[in-house]
């Protein structure tokens, strides 16, 4: 009997691994402000940093995970060698100061990142350039000493004022040059637009700019003008540089309350994207202006104000035809009694999973894995996401189906593959399937994903060996499947 019980448990486990999709985002935000998450102090050696970096992969690798977004541009400073902004005092430990010796932790990261099969996402900050007046290193060449008219003091920061041309112009061309001189695979923002308003309900000083370039709008609405218009500015210029190159935000998890809007979600935030922060996503999606949006949706299944499930829903009503990955706040595990809940998150997968217009999740953030918060890496890893998935392609970028891989057969089970397209084949993914099962991907899981190497060496024995059917496919940088090649 107790066998048995094993056996059934064993059973329903397998199951529950099958049932994943071969296409999901699986990403994790990784903060550099204030050294949230990497590096984990300033003044680190180059050494300690890459040997943090390659720990920080190798645990979300070994969780599942194929997107990491870092943040690359926190305070109008920069990770990486910027001909516009200084060196990140995150890094160095003052601002301005560069690497010794010299290396670019941008490119080293990018490099690791693809090394694992791991899409690299570079998250900025886009209006946000001294954190804090008080104590933050400023560099006597930063762009608040160099242009101080245009910045606005609000809440012990200094924030650009987004209702300058100049400062749409300025941030469109740090974009450009990231996206002109590395091999990202997007460019990522987050929530901060306007900024959340302070406690003490200050207004945020920009009566020039708006009795300058008001156009007779609302104050409201000539914000909400302004953040259009860097979307779009943004959208432009990204595809004009790398049409591939995609662009996805983070913002705040709810757009506007119904109370305010019908069309809004049926929540009671203090603060929303539309109101506060003058961000108006569902324009930017509508218009085509992102590719993908992720809301940062850090409440419980069954808050009071912002309940999980509600958002989640509504938020599955407006994505217009583009990607919706959730925002999950694994930070707050523990924190409170719904948070204590170990199947919290499970719950929340399990969820999201039966919306066919969401793609998958970010967790906010990194360092939340290392102590395996409620047991939840041990839940990603061995259950739901046991096997490798995809970002999933965006057709409106890429629709192409690449060309099929040569298979040579070198051994019983072992098989080299190869491809020529070698500008657009990223990798190859080995499939495999039930003996039984048609060759259609809502019947296949991926054992194994190879990055485009030499040798692309597959061997098969575990799963032919297992009475399945194994084949493999090329995979484009668009995360397109070629046709598939039996493995017999």
């Amino acid at each position: 009997m107790k066998n048995f019980l094993l056996l059934l448990v064993s059973l329903i486990f397998i199951q529950k691994i099958q049932a994943q999709p071969v296409y999901e985002f699986r990403g994790v935000w990784v903060a550099s402000v204030v050294n949230i998450d990497w590096p984990s102090s300033k003044g680190l050696s180059n050494e300690q940093q890459k040997a943090e970096f390659i720990q920080l992969l190798n645990m979300h690798q070994r969780n599942g995970m194929n997107t990491i977004i870092v943040q690359i541009r926190p305070t109008a400073d920069a990770l990486f060698p910027s001909p516009y902004e200084p060196w990140s005092e995150y890094l160095t430990g003052k601002q301005g100061v560069a690497p010794k010796p010299l290396y670019d932790p941008l490119e080293f990261m990018i490099n690791e990142t693809h090394k694992r099969g791991m899409e690299f996402h570079a998250w900025i900050n886009p209006y946000r350039a001294v954190f804090n007046n008080a104590t933050s290193s400023v560099a006597s060449s930063h762009i608040t000493k160099t242009h101080p008219n245009w910045f606005v003091t609000y809440n012990n920061q200094k924030i650009f004022n987004p209702g300058l041309p100049e400062v749409r112009n300025y941030v469109t061309q740090i974009v450009q040059d990231i996206v002109a001189r590395y091999d990202i695979d997007a460019i990522h923002m987050d929530d901060y637009f306007y900024p959340y308003p302070d406690k003490h309900n200050n207004d945020f000083h920009d009566r020039r700019a708006y009795a300058k370039y008001g156009n007779d709008l609302s104050k409201a609405d000539w914000r909400r003008s302004n953040c259009d218009s860097i979307i779009k500015q943004l959208h432009e210029a990204i595809r004009a540089i790398k049409p591939y190159v995609k662009f996805g935000i983070s913002p705040f998890g709810v757009w506007r309350n119904k109370s305010k809007d019908s069309t809004g979600s049926d929540s009671k935030a203090g603060i929303t994207n539309y109101d506060d922060l003058y961000a108006d996503i569902l324009l930017w999606l509508k218009e085509g202006w992102i590719d993908y949006v992720t809301p940062q949706l850090y409440w419980e299944r069954g808050h009071k104000l912002c309940d999980y499930d509600t958002l989640l829903d509504w938020w599955n009503k407006y994505t217009y035809d583009k990607h919706l990955y959730i925002g999950h706040g694994i930070y707050r595990a523990g924190t409170t009694a719904g948070w204590k809940n170990k199947n919290e998150l499970p719950e929340q997968i399990q969820l999201l999973r039966k919306y066919t217009t969401t793609q998958g999740s970010i967790y906010f953030s990194s360092k939340s894995f290392e102590n395996n918060p409620n047991g939840w890496s041990d839940s990603l890893r061995n259950n739901y996401y046991a096997y490798a998935a995809l970002p999933p392609p965006m057709p409106w970028l890429d629709s192409l189906t690449p060309a099929s891989p040569a298979v040579e057969k070198a051994g019983k089970y072992d098989f080299f593959v190869t491809t020529n397209d070698t500008d657009n084949i990223k990798g190859f993914a080995v499939f495999s399937l039930n003996a039984n099962d048609e060759p259609y991907l809502e019947n296949a899981r991926i054992e194994q994903y190879i990055v485009l190497g030499n040798p692309n060496k597959i061997d098969a024995k575990p799963w032919l060996q297992n009475n399945r059917r194994v084949f493999v496919s090329t995979v484009s940088r668009g995360n397109n499947f070629s046709e598939w090649v039996e493995l017999k």
